[in-house]
């Protein structure tokens, strides 16, 4: 009774839009502060930190996950006006943009591709389901356009979800790494790779490195979703 009575206790606070934000805020700046502490981990990444941290107290408390997304919607209503102002470096770098555009089509034109393809191969190879490789097809594109992506071309829209997010994590974590041992120090690169393959958990991590790197991430981030949200559904309609 004393775990039912906890359960339900914490499924109500989840539901008030104070807590569920408090702790989402509490588990991000603990994030913040472990990565600080320890520079050297790259596994440290804030935003995996915080969604384990606040996966284990739903998952300890008994609570569930409805009433957490329910209190916490004001966050994912805050993130509209915070895309829209990663178009303030850009524009201070506009300059730079626009004598970059070789480098800037290029990871357009081999990103999306390789993101596409190598999912569908590896899965296949696999002996993954069809409604498993459609949802999959979009995981490098930011979740909000990945998940109607997913929905047009018959996917299952909360695992597309899941595979952008872990995506987006993985990137962020890896990404970097990969980077330093290929020995790539131009910023611009750097956020374009971090961009077009991790979305907008890569474009935080690439504003970590440099503004310039987030200007380029952010860039790529937004010409990549919408270059996957025209191509992706025409090809799937040729291939079935």
């Amino acid at each position: 009774m004393d775990s039912i009575a906890t359960a339900a206790t914490l499924t109500w606070l989840l539901e008030k839009p104070s807590i569920a934000i408090s702790i989402t805020l509490a588990a991000y700046l603990l994030a913040q502060k472990l990565q600080a502490r320890f520079p050297a981990f790259p596994l440290l990444n804030p935003t995996l930190i915080a969604v384990l941290l606040i996966a284990a107290l739903i998952e300890m408390g008994g609570g569930t996950y409805p009433a957490y997304l329910h209190g916490a919607q004001y966050i994912g209503f805050l993130i509209a006006p915070t895309v829209v102002v990663l178009a303030v470096p850009l524009y201070r770098r506009i300059d730079l943009v626009k004598k970059s555009w070789p480098i800037i089509a290029g990871a357009l034109c081999a990103g999306l591709p390789v993101g596409v393809l190598s999912s569908i191969g590896i899965m296949r190879l696999c002996g993954a389901r069809w409604d498993t490789l459609v949802s999959l097809a979009p995981r490098s594109v930011t979740a909000g356009i990945a998940i109607g992506i997913s929905q047009s071309i018959g996917g299952v829209p909360a695992l597309t979800a899941v595979f952008a997010i872990m995506t987006g994590i993985t990137g962020a974590v890896l990404g970097p790494l990969l980077l330093q041992v290929m020995k790539c120090k131009d910023e611009r690169i750097i956020g374009l790779a971090l961009g077009v393959t991790s979305h907008g958990i890569g474009t935080a991590k690439a504003f970590q490195i440099s503004e310039l790197a987030g200007a380029f991430a952010s860039l790529a981030m937004s010409l990549n979703g919408i270059a996957a949200a025209v191509l992706i559904p025409m090809g799937f309609s040729v291939w079935a």
